[in-house]
């Protein structure tokens, strides 16, 4: 099994060849091709490649699927007793990618 550990927006997704992957929102077309060039870590069958901090030569290629909206997050603040309440809602953006092909140059 192929598979590469990857950094976009400050977090690590685990990219394996034919699956889907939801990172935060990239400013990027429907159908458009994305190269994510920071593999942390590369695995092919039995050997493992780990970056110092990022493997050389190693990218992974994918395709933007959609644009789409996470769930609802609400935020709900207050102080007993003092009249002081507040409440703000959150739905974070999302793209997600399908993994086209690792490659390792």
């Amino acid at each position: 099994m192929k598979y590469a550990i990857v950094e976009s927006g400050g977090k690590q997704f685990k990219a394996v060849e034919g699956e889907t992957i939801e990172v935060d929102r990239l400013a990027v077309e429907t159908g458009q091709p994305v190269s994510l060039d920071q593999v942390l870590l590369l695995v092919e069958d039995d050997s493992v490649v780990v970056g110092t901090p990022n493997v050389k030569s190693a990218a992974v290629n994918t395709t933007v699927v959609d644009h789409f909206k996470g769930p609802k997050i609400d935020v709900f603040r207050y102080k007993p007793k003092k009249r002081i309440r507040s409440k703000v809602g959150h739905r974070q953006q999302y793209t997600r990618l399908k993994i086209d092909k690792i490659v390792m140059e």
